[in-house]
């Protein structure tokens, strides 16, 4: 027992040392990466304690100096590699480690790997895709809404939200045999209800016909489309109905890309330039000054679009939002988060 203790301490005495001095060479590819990490001596033969996320070393080739090349050859799909979108572009990441204990215990080395990929044009990642086809007429449309990772890679996987944290809250409509559309979130209010009634208490998200009201009470913003039928509301949570369950109503509207007035827009307050920015063009932001007063449609074709049945009342949830200075937080199972489709 004695002796196995010391022998790891001098394995991490040695590593500390040898990392100081390691070489490590990163090839991103395609579609995977390929590492060389050139250990010491010493670490030869600790070589399958080497790991590149989950996986262990492809290769491991002793050099003539007795130093050898631990070689990891994985493709993204691979290793548990976490694949993010920040902008135009697309970023894997993942970390090497050096594990001389159990995987109970913290490795005693980490490294980061990031390969960093422009974001082809026109792409969309599989679940935010709501359908690509481009034809006349209307038709039924269906549409979506549900609660994003922080990664924004899928579906949300808890509904727990800590206060003051964020919830990407992705909305959709399939646009199959249908001419392009522009999905605008119109009305959004946060309710302890299911259903709205008369009598229920609600807390104001977007209000005056696209105005995203958080943006001033807080940090919350639309985030850059990667598709005109598809918009993503990253909504800071906020005070209100705390370890209750919490509901998102929403009005979604289809609208024609191609056209904005004071009704149709999406409008959140950029706090760096102190002013009400569109979302889809901020040359056009003049558009979103009504946010302060009252917005009005300055467009006879709201009434032919809406006539056409492009819209309709969605609802996300339960939600929870606790406060991490309350004790009364409930045991709300994991995942019971209701994800919308609606057909219309």
């Amino acid at each position: 027992m004695v002796s196995h203790l010391y022998l790891g301490v001098i394995i991490l005495a040695v590593f500390a040392t040898a990392a100081a001095n390691s070489d490590i060479q990163v090839a991103c590819e395609k579609d995977s990466v390929k590492i060389t990490w050139r250990i010491s001596v010493e670490l030869v033969p600790y070589a399958a304690r080497f790991f590149l996320g989950n996986c262990m070393p492809s290769h491991l080739k002793v050099l003539p100096t007795g130093e050898g090349e631990v070689q990891f050859n994985y493709q993204f799909a691979d290793c548990r590699f976490k694949r993010l979108m920040k902008g135009k572009l697309l970023i894997f990441q993942n970390d090497l480690t050096y594990r001389p204990q159990a995987k109970s215990q913290p490795p005693a080395f980490t490294y980061p790997i990031q390969c960093l990929y422009k974001r082809p044009d026109g792409w969309v990642p599989p679940f935010l895709n709501p359908g690509s086809g481009v034809s006349e007429g209307w038709g039924g449309l269906v549409f979506h809404m549900a609660l994003l990772n922080e990664e924004l890679t899928g579906i949300a996987k808890t509904n727990v939200i800590p206060l003051g944290s964020f919830m990407p809250i992705w909305a959709a409509v399939e646009q199959k045999s249908h001419q392009p559309l522009l999905l605008l979130m119109e009305e959004c209010v946060a309710a302890t209800t299911a259903e709205l009634q008369p009598d229920s208490q609600v807390y104001p998200i977007i209000r005056n016909k696209g105005c995203l009201l958080e943006s001033i009470r807080g940090n919350s913003m639309f985030l850059p489309r990667y598709h005109s039928s598809a918009i993503v509301l990253n909504l800071q949570s906020f005070h209100f109905g705390v370890a209750e369950q919490v509901y998102i109503h929403c009005k979604l509207v289809a609208w024609d890309p191609e056209v904005f007035d004071e009704s149709k827009k999406a409008c959140h307050y950029s706090k760096e330039n102190g002013r009400w920015e569109l979302l889809d063009d901020p040359l056009q932001s003049g558009l979103c000054s009504c946010c302060d007063t009252t917005c009005k449609s300055r467009s006879k074709r709201r009434v032919d679009w809406e006539s056409q049945g492009l819209s309709h009342n969605s609802v996300l949830g339960p939600l929870i939002i606790v406060d991490g200075s309350d004790s009364r937080v409930p045991n709300i199972p994991v995942g019971s988060v209701t994800v919308v489709d609606s057909r219309v």
